[in-house]
């Protein structure tokens, strides 16, 4: 008597395992643990067991289509147990193969060379906008279309460059999949030209000296802010560090007696290969780290989140920016923009662009000459930063800056 969903629902465990019988060679095996599709048939004069399902997953009538699709293949002479193990493993093939697998594989390869922040930036951008729309796909069968679909509706955001950004990024994973040997095209390189290209933007800076000046006066009278907030935007201003250099700085990464604070190179953009980032540190600068000490001291970094300095964290990357917006200065003047700031002035004044360029740890291709420069110039870097800061004191007097001496 065929099975009935009723029967099948009032079935309860015993205390063995048991079987209810359905029609040709169909039935349900019932243990302590669940309820089980199953189907007996012979292959090659063998008795095998087909595993058809867990119920209430799959209910009578999907078991049922299951065993005649089963015995479809035995008609055909296909062993319908070896058909699924195939399947499976196909598919698990497919999925280690997918281009979310092949991505992943890429990025923890080129995270060795990279720095910490880069690598974190370029998975997250995978993870939020490339593998919601093709990460489940084969890496060998992702269309150019399909890629071109995804950017666009990046670009529909207001994110064109982040769009022409990923379009880069995945044909660098195309490449990794063909060297590989698990893709034969690029279709991200087909791409080229099919994106608007974004207008370049930069920074807001002041690099005018009288408005840099009123700048500074400005902020110095600024009230009403954290304390370590303000610390952190003085202490960017005279260093003109990026913004993750100087907001994981930790306590230990300052020498005091040689006044300089070693920047480990994983914070660094140029890349872990490079030696750490040496930044002198000027009279002014220490007179800051003094007085921060008292606030931040007992933590391991130098400019903690404002609630709970004991927890670790940070201060957002936005932190500083926001002072400055609320002080009237945004669009005018970002954290960031103090390095355009400082290479602006400096420059009038006569420094060389080779230690300025250093001092910006702008990357330099070969990374013999890298290391090379950065001891190189430190001598004239260590005078070009007092320069700075000494500049800095006398543009917010109201003083009419001249060419700063250079000798020691």
């Amino acid at each position: 008597m065929p099975l009935s969903d009723p029967a099948i629902k009032k079935a309860k465990p015993a205390v063995k395992p048991y079987k209810l019988s359905d029609e040709k060679g169909l039935y349900l095996l019932v243990n302590s643990t669940g309820k089980y599709w199953r189907m007996n048939y012979r292959f090659v004069g063998k008795q095998k067991t087909l595993a058809l399902g867990v119920y209430p997953e799959v209910g009578l009538s999907r078991a049922r289509d299951k065993l005649a699709e089963a015995r479809k293949m035995l008609d055909e002479g296909i062993d319908p147990g070896q058909a699924k193990q195939e399947a499976k493993r196909a598919k698990q093939i497919a999925h280690a193969n997918s281009f979310e697998a092949v991505a992943r594989e890429w990025h923890a390869e080129r995270s060795k060379k990279w720095a910490t922040v880069t690598a974190d930036k370029a998975l997250t951008h995978l993870q939020s906008y490339v593998f919601p729309e093709v990460g489940h796909l084969p890496v060998a069968e992702v269309k150019a279309s399909q890629l071109l679909a995804m950017l666009r509706k990046i670009e529909s955001r207001g994110i064109g460059y982040t769009a022409t950004r990923l379009r880069e990024v995945c044909s660098q994973i195309f490449r990794y999949a063909i060297a590989t040997g698990r893709a034969e095209d690029n279709p991200a390189s087909h791409l080229l030209g099919a994106l608007h290209k974004p207008a370049v933007t930069h920074r807001p800076a002041i690099t005018e000296r009288r408005e840099f000046g009123v700048f500074l006066r400005d902020l110095r009278g600024a009230t009403g802010f954290d304390p370590v907030t303000r610390y952190a935007c003085f202490f960017a201003l005279l260093t003109f560090v990026r913004a993750q250099e100087f907001r994981y700085a930790k306590w230990e990464e300052i020498d005091w007696a040689a006044k300089e604070w070693k920047v480990p190179a994983k914070r660094m953009k140029s890349g872990k290969h490079l030696p750490a980032h040496t930044v002198p540190l000027t009279r002014q600068a220490l007179e800051i780290l003094r007085e921060l000490q008292a606030l931040t001291g007992s933590t391991p970094y130098l400019f903690p989140k404002a609630k709970g300095y004991g927890k670790g964290e940070v201060i957002s990357e936005n932190t500083v920016g926001k002072m400055l917006n609320n002080l009237g200065y945004q669009g005018r003047q970002c954290v960031h923009g103090f390095r355009a700031s400082a290479r602006s002035i400096l420059s009038e004044q006569g420094w060389s662009v080779a230690a300025m360029e250093r001092q910006l740890d702008h990357k330099e291709k070969d990374a013999t000459v890298a290391a090379y420069a950065r001891a190189e110039h430190l001598p004239e870097r260590r005078r070009m930063m007092q320069a700075w800061a000494d500049t800095c004191d006398a543009l917010e007097n109201g003083a009419e800056i001249i060419l700063m001496p250079r000798t020691a």
